[in-house]
């Protein structure tokens, strides 16, 4: 068995600052620091948000559900990791998003042309555990894609952050039902979905 940690887009644009933070995203980003100090992965991999022209997902009239602020552009410092992201360990960045919508990690690639499924299978990786931003958007789909690939997923919810309260409900309950394990409570903003 070999276990890898997935780091889900802790960009400077998702956290405090950026032009789509997340409440409490720079917090997650030194958690996550922190536990890589201690944690027992054999593998680490992080996925970023990577956009050229995605078209109707960016929006000047964003309804936060399928269209959103201009965020994470390639070339600007708001797709740069979070500078309280410890990037050492990281073998391997997967972009996604260049010119359509993506949500989960598994629909990136690394600039070699790699997915991340084959990544993880080349390595024996049988065991992911997901943390990164947001609970309800990115890492709710990068987890339940991992579970679809015959991965054992597990969200680490205290090194994650939400957008909304009723979105990640939302997300915590289609773990449930897609068999993904949680530990922990995420981070998310009070307030409607």
């Amino acid at each position: 068995m070999s276990r890898a940690l997935i780091i889900v887009d802790v960009q400077n644009d998702f956290c405090e600052g950026g032009s789509l933070a997340v409440q409490g995203g720079a917090g997650v980003a030194a958690g996550i620091s922190a536990a890589l100090r201690s944690g027992g992965w054999d593998h680490v991999v992080a996925t970023k948000d990577y956009h050229v022209d995605p078209g109707a997902h960016f929006s000047a009239h964003p309804d936060f559900v399928d269209s959103w602020p201009v965020h994470c552009v390639v070339g600007t410092d708001g797709a740069s990791f979070h500078p309280a992201l410890e990037t050492s360990r990281v073998e391997a960045v997967f972009h996604k998003g260049a010119h359509a919508a993506a949500y989960s990690g598994f629909e990136g690639h690394t600039t070699e042309g790699e997915g991340l499924a084959d990544w993880l299978r080349a390595r024996s990786v049988t065991d992911v555990d997901v943390v990164g931003i947001a609970t309800d958007h990115c890492v709710r789909a990068t987890a339940l894609d991992a579970r679809k690939a015959g991965f054992t997923t597990t969200v680490l919810l205290d090194l994650t952050a939400g957008v909304a309260a009723g979105t990640t409900t939302a997300a915590l309950a289609q773990f449930a039902e897609a068999s993904v394990a949680t530990t922990g409570t995420p981070v998310v903003a009070p307030g409607p979905a």
